[in-house]
């Protein structure tokens, strides 16, 4: 059911609203307006409360609109006695210091409630009790005394339902003596107290309470005012004078100068509305829990203000945008700030409430705006964090390239940037967080370690591979040029070459080292695996060459065979011993073979050459094996050589054999050539015919020589067929075409003969076709045309020649 309240503000002043309506509704709307206008919240404890209660039409509003200048409904004498107030009213005082309101309650034993006059008196008493420092107590003069007075049955209202008050506030009850009479003051208030203690002593209280005196919970005041009516004038002073003891009435030796239990301004209104649904629900009012109450939720709904405050504040949204981007230069110092702003906020407007509740509300404060401004701060850590690492990097990389030490750089650079971290770390810390910056601390010392051990690692590859390198350089060539030339000495240089290397590269690295800091097991692993390259480096060069075993020792036999020790070429012209220089050219040949068989890089002695030698070379030796091959053990017939590891072999036994077998086949060609060669030079320096045939030449042909003597014409025709045959010789080439065999040499002549025939009829004749007086000119081109066709026929007829010589000497190898 939705009612609608009256709310009045007759003056600038006073402000008025009907609290709690004839039915018993809390006009929260009201209060809250009113609270607003007068500014209540902002009084804290500095306010009080005070209420009027009295039988009906006893001028309860009279007197409070003269006290506190408020405008309160008055009763209208003239339309007779009948009920004003209706509930419970409140305004604010006019004029008074501290701020202080005043509830106009519903007048007891009124005809217009009827039966339920005493549960809302009752109710509305238990309200002001719980509510007001100062209640007022409105009762006729000549009731003063009498047992069946009007005031008896209000105030044993007043001190039943002060029992149901577990912890009541200390309240001032003031006795306001209405149309005082004749009878002084001072004989009025000793009967006055001794009926209040009368009606204290005859109310039932509580176990703990029994023994209670009166003074416990209530200061009794007792003031006496003339008749309105009667004596208006001196009413109105009396209540002047009454006036001026409420002011600052809450300091000490004020009228509620001891209250206690005081419920913060800006809590009162829902405190009032939680003490008035209690009240209706007919349960007992425990105002320790109710104070706790009030300030759980005032202080909670303070600190959500403060917390939404907080989201929405500018400084901090702005400061939060910028940290998700970046670092933020004075970080803690803005957020502190911010946060330290809204608890002193909360602090302010939370600072009357219940200690405890109020300390524990600022806690969970506390606790959501760190939650909050958590991430914030972590961004700012990581962005400080990777700041940091990158500059740490940057300085690394300038003091290695500036040639300092990479130990002393990554010490110094560490101390230096994890010495930066801290610094920013303390420009970021928010002091109300005891957060711990240890693990993103931690995190930056792992970074910086990883990319030292990266670096150093880096370092330590681009090092050892730079010196592996200057081995690889060192010894890949001489080696191959000692291996290439392989001799007696070839091994002993090529250990020689590797320690010379590996000592330089060695003393190099372990200086570089040095400047790495690193323990002498690590260091001699780094230098032993160097050893181990460069040893490495020769044997696969070894094994690399002896690949190449069969090539090298073609060209090694090709190079004795072919040329003289002058390192000439050889002209097979009959002289030489070829049998003898091929053994030479073929035991050179094995002599390579035996120093690629294994790696002699240590200084252990075989016999490689001597069972190749024994095996291959010795004729005897062979012929003996042939002998008796069917007893006797091969030396090649083995996978391995005796004396020599398996690891360190690079022809094994039998592969000799093999490789030699194939050499002589290859081999054998050449011999051939060079025999077949040889043969021919010899048949071409014996051109003339034996001595007998030359003897029986002369003497058979002596008549003839004797013809021609007698015949000179004869002398001619011979000179004549001479020169055509000379002519013809020269042409053909006739020498060079036999070089290579005679068939050859005559196939090769009869595709030749005609031609050259046809050719030399033709410049006959041209010759004879010429002028006489050119006649001499053109013999002279004739001549020297003659010469040049001789001289093409003749390079023609060598080549042809060379070609049937070959093939000549082509069946000596298959004999």
């Amino acid at each position: 059911m939705i009612r609608t309240f009256r709310f009045t503000a007759t003056t600038e002043e006073c402000h008025s609203i009907q609290l709690i309506d004839g039915d018993g509704l809390f006009n929260d709307v009201g209060t809250d307006r009113l609270i607003k206008e007068i500014k209540l919240a902002e009084c804290g404890l500095s306010y009080a409360v005070v209420a009027i209660m009295g039988p009906q039409s006893s001028g309860k509003s009279t007197l409070l609109n003269h006290l506190f200048y408020t405008n309160f409904r008055e009763m209208d004498a003239f339309k007779g006695r009948s009920q004003t107030t209706k509930g419970i009213w409140m305004a604010k005082c006019a004029g008074i210091e501290p701020c202080t309101l005043v509830m106009d309650l519903e007048g007891t034993d009124g005809r217009e409630r009827g039966e339920d006059d005493t549960a809302f008196e009752k109710q509305s008493a238990l309200f002001a009790l719980a509510v007001s420092d100062i209640v007022l107590i409105n009762m006729w003069c000549h009731d003063i005394g009498r047992e069946q007075a009007a005031n008896k049955p209000l105030l044993k209202t007043v001190f039943q339902v002060m029992m149901r008050l577990f912890s009541p506030r200390k309240t001032t009850l003031m006795f306001v003596i209405r149309d005082k009479t004749r009878t002084p003051l001072e004989n009025l208030e000793p009967v006055l107290r001794e009926d209040i203690q009368k009606i204290w002593d005859s109310v039932p209280k509580p176990q703990a309470h029994k023994e209670t005196p009166l003074s416990e919970f209530f200061n009794v005041e007792v003031v006496a005012l003339s008749s309105y009516e009667e004596k208006e004038e001196q009413f109105k002073e009396q209540v002047a004078n009454l006036r001026q003891r409420f002011f600052h009435s809450i300091a000490p030796g004020g009228l509620a100068g001891d209250r206690r239990g005081v419920v913060p301004a800006s809590g009162f209104s829902f405190s009032a509305q939680q003490i008035w649904k209690v009240i209706k629900e007919n349960k007992d009012l425990d105002l320790p829990a109710h104070k706790v109450m009030v300030a759980t939720v005032r202080c909670e709904e303070i600190a959500n203000e403060k917390y939404a405050g907080f989201t929405a504040n500018e400084s901090w949204c702005l400061l939060e945008e910028a940290v998700q981007s970046g670092p933020v230069a004075g970080f803690g110092k803005k957020l502190n700030s911010i946060l330290y702003t809204s608890l002193t906020e909360y602090d302010a407007e939370a600072t009357y409430f219940d200690e405890g509740v109020r300390s524990a509300k600022r806690k969970q404060l506390e606790e959501k705006l760190l939650q909050l401004v958590q991430p914030g701060h972590h961004a700012m850590l990581g962005h400080l964090r990777s700041g940091t690492l990158e500059k740490f990097k940057e300085a690394f990389d300038k003091a290695l390239n500036g040639g300092e030490g990479f130990s002393v750089a990554a010490r110094n650079c560490t101390v230096a940037y994890v010495a930066l971290f801290d610094e920013g770390y303390a420009d970021a810390v928010v002091e109300l967080a005891n957060w711990d910056s240890s693990k993103v601390r931690d995190k930056l010392r792992r970074d910086i370690d990883a990319h030292v051990a990266s670096v150093r690692a880096a370092k330590l590859s681009e090092l050892t591979s730079s010196y592996e390198a200057k081995l690889n350089e060192a010894l890949s060539g001489p080696v191959e040029a000692l291996l290439d030339g392989a001799n007696n000495d070839t091994w002993p240089s090529i250990k020689k070459l590797l320690q010379c290397e590996t000592e330089s590269a060695v003393s190099g690295l372990s200086h570089a080292l040095s400047g790495f800091d690193m323990d002498g097991k690590t260091k001699d692993k780094m230098l032993t695996s160097l050893e181990d390259h460069a040893r490495g480096v020769v044997e696969a060069k070894a094994r690399e060459e002896a690949g190449r075993a069969l090539i090298r020792m073609k060209d090694r036999f090709s190079t004795l065979f072919s040329h003289d020790s002058d390192s000439m070429p050889r002209v097979w012209t009959g002289k030489e011993d070829i049998r003898a220089i091929t053994k030479t050219a073929r035991s050179a040949s094995l002599k390579l073979l035996s120093v690629m068989a294994a790696i002699r890089l240590d200084d252990n002695d075989d016999n490689i050459e001597n069972t190749l030698t024994s095996a291959l070379v010795d004729t005897k030796n062979n012929a003996a094996v042939t002998d008796r091959s069917i007893t006797t053990f091969d030396p090649l017939a083995s996978s391995t050589w005796e004396q020599v590891p398996p690891a360190k072999t690079l022809i094994s036994p039998v592969q000799c054999k093999s490789l030699w077998r194939q050499f002589r086949v290859e081999t054998e060609y050449t011999v051939t050539q060079a025999i077949s060669a040889q043969e021919a030079n010899k048949r071409n320096n014996n051109w003339l015919p034996p001595p007998w045939a030359i003897v029986a030449l002369i003497v058979l042909g002596f008549n003839e020589f004797m013809t021609l003597l007698r015949n000179p014409l004869y002398l001619g025709v011979i000179f004549v067929g001479f020169l055509i045959i000379k002519a013809l010789w020269v042409q053909l080439d006739i020498s060079g075409e036999f070089r290579n065999g005679a068939l050859p040499g005559l196939l090769s002549l009869s595709t030749k003969f005609l031609p050259t025939v046809m050719n030399l009829l033709r410049k006959l004749a041209e010759e004879g076709q010429m002028p006489a007086t050119t006649s001499s000119q053109t013999n002279q081109e004739v001549a020297s045309k003659s010469f040049q066709n001789g001289s093409s026929t003749s390079n023609m007829s060598s080549s042809a020649s060379s070609g049937i010589t070959a093939s000549e000497n082509s069946p000596t190898k298959g004999e």
